[in-house]
């Protein structure tokens, strides 16, 4: 999720610190933890360089895990989303699944009445990590208005870019909503405007750019689908399930 995030103003990650807090000693559970990390660094090509470990009984139950990167960027190279325009082109990438987006109503849904294995598959499934694609994407040189990862608040993320840019998003052509996210709507009943302001619902980043290098960018990168375009109009609009509906005003 780190480097996800550091990559939207178009920096390289370098290096992670982690510090993971425990109720009580758990070896077996600090030992798969850290093969989860090691194997997530490696996939970001960044270095673990430190870390802490704390038993913490008064303050936590279970674990708690929290990480730092740092990365690097040119001055004269951060992506703001400022350059942001109407006409253009908004691009995603799929999500592997949830990822960090609204865990706790997915738990309280899913886990309900009995933890189904192919639920809990879904609920520990790691995040789908970023940063090679855009890493790609970014030393190819296309010009490149904005970069979103899609987490917590789901589309609503995009209100950043858009009171930059002053502009506004119709997202008119999103991918159907895997399984899992179709399974929680109907069991929390929760509307669609809530569920596209809660989850990713198969869309988990975001690249915003000019008609002429979106069809460059899909070409470099088949994995993209334009899911919408930007407009004069402030505010996030979502069109799925024949509706259409307003994520975020601003």
């Amino acid at each position: 999720m780190n480097v996800n995030d550091i990559i939207c103003v178009g920096a390289e990650p370098l290096a992670m610190v982690d510090y993971l807090a425990l109720e009580k000693p758990r070896p077996r559970l600090v030992a798969e933890i850290m093969k989860g990390l090691q194997k997530g660094a490696r996939e970001a090509g960044v270095a673990i360089v430190g870390g802490e470990t704390a038993i913490v009984p008064d303050l936590v139950r279970g674990f708690d895990l929290s990480g730092t990167v740092v990365g690097i960027v040119k001055k004269d190279s951060i992506i703001t989303g400022e350059q942001a325009e109407p006409g253009d082109a908004v691009l995603g990438l799929a999500s592997s699944g949830i990822h960090s987006n609204g865990l706790t109503l997915a738990r309280k849904t899913l886990l309900v009445p009995r933890a189904d294995p192919k639920i809990i598959r879904e609920l520990i499934r790691p995040t789908r990590i970023y940063v090679k694609e855009i890493s790609r994407l970014l030393r190819s040189n296309l010009e490149i208005h904005g970069l979103a990862h899609i987490t917590g608040g789901a589309y609503s993320k995009l209100k950043r870019i858009g009171q930059r840019a002053k502009v506004g998003f119709q997202l008119d052509n999103l991918p159907e909503p895997p399984w899992v996210f179709k399974t929680i709507q109907s069991r929390a009943r929760v509307s669609e405007r809530e569920m596209y302001r809660t989850f990713n619902m198969g869309i988990g980043f975001l690249v915003i750019c000019p008609k002429q290098a979106a069809r460059q960018a899909r070409s470099l990168l088949p994995g993209f689908r334009q899911i919408g375009h930007v407009t004069s109009s402030r505010g996030v609009t979502v069109r799925a399930s024949g509706k259409e509906f307003s994520v975020i005003k601003y």
